[in-house]
Order: structure tokens, then C-alpha cells, then sequence
């Protein structure tokens, strides 16, 4: 509207000033050598008009012919650089579903067409990548690596082949290289970081925490908590060469990860080395809350140099109360009494753990039975039962299950990997078990009890006694079946006067969850086909009158 209204506002102007010229009188003379003009004044102010009109439409046609040849330059390279950004986009699109064939061609159009375009770059190295041409694609990144725009693309190419072609140290080269060209590049600080752990470079891979945290890669949380697991990886391996620089490392380490287990186990063995057992007591208790550990008991129970057994007993039930119904509380008290010799104790705290016992439960009750009763049948039992019972929770990351803790995991190279849990493997399966759990307690209940146990061979198993036959247990496994020869030994008399009906089925033949078996009856489902006569029908014309007669 406004511009309608500005449109006739100018129009009323020019006629008001076409009338104003028209309306003056006068005339204009021009005089030059033997040339005279003699005008009005509205002929002379009209004809400066179209005079300055035409010259401006002749400098135009002069300034386009001039200029016909840029402006054809100029439309012939949009044409072309459009046809490459076209090739581009069909070629990511062809990478993207995993045509190699169209990427290929479609990478070189865009090399021909628009050959410095970072995009036909990346098109190019991408595509020799899907075919698996090393070379093309190594050479593709390392002209993205020479330009400035695509520099850091070009180096994580060129990182990337690295490690498929397992170059560590090109790789480690490439990273430091890329981290140097942008610091706040988050590929290139974790793989630097994961090289210097590898390398066990403790203090390489501080100083590259600190600047991740410094240009705000990574939060203040996980930053206290990766620094803290530098920081014991660095105090562990400085325990035996520099006990002091290992004593401070550890203590910094746990101001970082207050509940990191094997930080607070070192620390408060130094700090109970230097009888300050009240705070290493303190720094235990808040790492247990966190998380119970057999470790973190064991390191309360010795806090205080020179106690008796009944002393530590006392004190694992008091860090088993901060937890209460804890198996690891329960275990760990079992520990302890059997060291005091209190077996009624250990035996009253592993008793809700018994109806499933985990190995280790199986082995402490093992060993109640061996030191309190010296009765090798039962305890040979117990162990039978550790080999088949659920596995206890273990340091593992990313499927790899280790003895102790790591700062890394050795199959990702991740920092922090390593869980206190039960790995994978050894979850409980649905299935039903071909050996029950109360075979063994019936063959212990059979066994006789001993006064002693028999002397153990030179590799560490309990020897049989003269004319003892060793009971074989076959089990079996998603592997086959193994058999492994069972503590518990039974005298030729023993066996003589066992009855053979009171020999349990270990594996009885039965029928498999899955298998219907064979019907003794021919039974119709509603889906066979009957055969027989009665049921047939003739077809045709003969059967349509059949029907037609019925």
C-alpha cells in the first residue's frame, strides 16, 4: 500500500513539473562559429532529456558487449560448479547406502568439475575408503591435511587408516599432531589420552586431562574422577621404587575419587602405617557406602597393626552394619571368624547365602567344615558345589575379566573401564541344571565323618586314602560334558553296603522340554489332509453332479 501510494505521489510530481516547464516562456539560443539553435525553453529541456537518455543506453550497450565475455566466463563455471556440488550430493547419498560403483563415479565427476571443493575431497577419500583402496584414500587425506580449511578432517583421515592398518605409532603421531592444530578437537585429546595410558605415561596423560578440562571437553565430575584413576595408576606403580611419592600421589587420588577401591585400599595402608587409623578408617567407610568390596574389609580389618582376630572380628561387623543384608558384609564377618575360630558365628552369617551359594561362599563354608570339625567329606562337598555355583562379582571391562584392578581397559583402551560386577558369562541361565544341587549334600550326608583330614599331595589336593575309590561326578556344560573327580572318597566297604536303589538318577532320560515325542493314536489337527475314502472327493464334472445329487 505504501508503495502504491509513493508510486502516484511521484507521478502527480512529474506532471505538476511538465506543466510548470510548459507553462514558461523564453527562448534559448546557442551560437557556435557559423551554428546557431534557437529553442523554447520546454523543446530545449525535452531534448536534454532524450540526449541524456540515448547516451545512457549507448554506454550500456558498450559497457555489456565489453563485459560478454566475463559474464560468459562466470555463468559457465556457476554451470560447472553446479553440476559438481550435484555429483557431491549423489556421490555422499551412494556412500551413504553403500554403492561403491556410483560413489566411484560420481567421485570422479566431482574431481573434474569442482577438484578444490573440500566436499569433493571427502567425496574422493570416502569412496576409495568403500572400496578399500588404502592408498587412494591415504593420498585423498593427505591433500585435505595441506589445506587449512580441511587440515583437522585430512588428520583424522589419515588417524583413522592409522589404526585400521594398526601403525600405533603413526597414529599417536597424527593425534598430537591434530591436537596441537586445535586443542579443543575431542577425538584427537582422547586418543592422545588413550596412547600415553597405554604407554603407562601416568603424567603425559594428566597434562592432557588438564587441558581437556581447561578448553571445557569434559565436565568437573568426570574430570575428579579420571584424575583420581591416573592418579592411583601412578601411586601402584611408584609403591615399590618411591614409597613417598607413591604415599602423596594416593592421597591426592583419593581427594579426587573418594570411592575408587584400590585408591582407598593404598591410602589407608599408608595412613595406618602412620598410626593415623581413625582417618583411614574414615576414608574405608565412604568408599564401602559406595560400594562393598572384599578389599576394602580386608584393609579394616588390619588398620590397626598387632590386633588379635577377635578384634578385627569386631571391628568387619561394625563396617558390615553400615550395610546391612550385604553378602559382602556377610563374607567378609565369615572371614574373620574363621580366622577367630568363632565358627558358630561364621556359620550363622553364610546361612541365607546357602540356598545359592557363589564360590566363594562355598569355599568359606568348605572351610568351616575342614578347621572345625576336620570332616573332609563334607568339605570335599562344599567344593564340588563351589565348581558349579554362580560366579562372584570380578574387576571386568568390556567382556575382559581381570584378577585385579586396571586404570585401562585392554581391549578399548578406555580410561575408568574397569566395573566391580559379575561378568556376562557367568549369569544364571534359564535352563533347568542335568545335576541337582542336593547330590552332593546326599553324598556327604553318606560319607563317613574323619577325625583328620588325609595328607595333601605335593600339588596341593587332598590325597585318598589307602583303598579309597574316588567318586567321578559327570556335569554338564553348554561345551560338553567334563568330569571332574570329586573330593569326597568312599572306602570299598562304604560302597559295599550302599544300597543300589539309593544311588541317585544323576541324569535321567527324559523327555526335552521342547520335543512333543510320538503320538501312539493318529490324531487329526484340523490341518492334515485325511486320506481316506470316505473323505476324497472326485473332481470335474462327475464330482459336480455327485454334489449336485447329494
Amino acid at each position: 500500500m505504501f508503495r502504491i501510494i509513493l508510486f502516484l505521489v511521484l507521478i502527480a510530481l512529474a506532471a505538476l513539473g511538465a506543466t510548470w516547464v510548459a507553462d514558461q516562456t523564453g527562448t534559448i539560443v546557442m551560437s557556435w562559429d557559423v551554428w546557431r539553435i534557437e529553442a523554447t525553453l520546454p523543446a530545449f529541456i525535452l531534448g536534454l532529456g532524450l540526449l541524456v537518455v540515448a547516451a545512457v543506453l549507448v554506454w550500456s550497450i558498450v559497457r555489456g558487449l565489453w563485459l560478454a565475455p566475463k559474464r560468459i566466463r562466470r555463468a559457465r563455471r556457476e554451470r560447472r560448479s553446479a553440476r559438481g556440488r550435484d555429483a557431491v550430493t549423489r556421490g555422499l547419498l551412494a556412500i551413504g547406502h553403500g554403492d561403491a560403483a556410483a560413489a566411484r563415479s560420481h567421485a570422479r565427476v566431482a574431481r573434474r568439475l569442482v577438484s578444490q571443493d573440500p566436499l569433493a575431497l571427502l567425496l574422493h577419500a570416502q569412496s576409495a575408503q568403500l572400496d578399500g583402496n588404502t592408498d587412494r584414500a591415504q593420498r585423498a587425506f593427505r591433500a585435505m591435511a595441506e589445506r587449512s580449511d580441511t587440515r583437522l578432517l585430512g588428520l583424522r583421515g589419515l588417524f583413522i587408516e592409522a589404526q585400521r592398518a594398526d601403525d600405533r605409532a603413526a597414529a599417536v603421531a597424527i593425534a598430537e599432531e591434530a591436537l596441537k592444530a586445535s586443542p579443543s578437537s575431542i577425538w584427537a585429546s582422547q586418543a592422545a589420552l588413550g596412547f600415553r595410558c597405554a604407554r603407562a605415561d601416568w603424567t603425559g596423560a594428566l597434562a592432557i586431562l588438564d587441558k581437556n578440562v581447561a578448553s571445557g571437553l569434559m565436565d568437573k565430575a568426570l574430570y575428579r574422577r579420571q584424575r583420581g584413576v591416573l592418579l592411583t595408576a601412578r601411586a601402584l606403580e611408584l609403591e615399590q621404587s618411591d614409597r613417598d611419592a607413591s604415599r602423596n600421589t594416593v592421597m591426592e587420588a583419593v581427594k579426587f575419587a573418594p570411592t575408587l577401591i584400590p585408591a582407598v585400599v593404598l591410602a589407608s595402608k599408608y595412613l595406618s602405617e602412620g598410626n593415623q587409623m581413625r582417618r583411614a578408617m574414615r576414608i574405608i567407610e565412604t568408599a564401602w557406602l559406595a560400594q562393598p568390596h572384599p578389599d576394602l574389609a580386608d584393609a579394616y580389618a588390619h588398620v590397626t597393626p598387632g590386633d588379635s582376630a577377635r578384634e578385627r572380628l569386631a571391628r568387619v561387623e561394625t563396617l558390615a552394619e553400615k550395610t546391612p543384608g550385604h553378602p559382602e558384609g556377610a563374607m567378609a564377618i565369615a572371614r574373620a571368624a574363621i580366622d577367630a575360630s568363632e565358627f558358630v558365628r561364621a556359620r550363622e552369617v553364610l546361612e541365607p547365602l546357602i540356598a545359592a551359594p557363589t564360590q566363594r561362599v562355598a569355599m568359606l563354608m568348605a572351610e568351616i567344615e575342614h578347621n572345625e570339625h576336620g570332616d573332609s567329606g563334607r568339605a570335599r562337598a562344599w567344593t564340588l558345589r563351589a565348581v558349579r555355583a554362580l560366579h562372584d562379582p570380578v574387576w571386568t571391562a568390556d567382556g575382559y575379566v581381570s584378577d585385579h584392578w586396571r586404570p585401562v581397559s585392554p581391549v578399548t583402551g578406555r580410561l575408568d573401564a574397569f566395573q566391580w560386577q559379575t561378568p556376562l558369562a557367568a549369569l544364571p541361565s534359564s535352563r533347568p541344571a542335568l545335576v541337582e544341587s542336593g547330590v552332593s549334600d546326599r553324598i556327604a550326608g553318606d560319607t563317613p565323618r574323619v577325625e583328620a583330614l588325609p595328607a595333601a599331595s605335593p600339588d596341593g589336593q587332598f590325597a585318598a586314602p589307602d583303598g579309597a575309590t574316588p567318586v567321578i561326578a559327570v556335569e554338564s556344560s553348554s561345551s560338553g560334558v567334563e568330569a571332574a573327580t570329586s573330593p569326597t572318597s568312599r572306602t570299598q566297604s562304604d560302597l559295599d553296603k550302599t544300597d543300589a536303589s539309593d544311588i541317585p538318577a544323576v541324569i535321567p532320560i527324559v523327555r526335552a522340554p521342547d520335543d512333543p515325542g510320538v503320538d501312539e493314536g493318529l490324531q487329526n489337527d484340523g490341518f492334515a489332509e485325511e486320506n481316506s475314502p470316505a473323505a476324497r472327493q472326485a473332481g470335474g464334472l462327475r464330482g459336480l453332479l455327485s454334489r449336485r445329487g447329494s
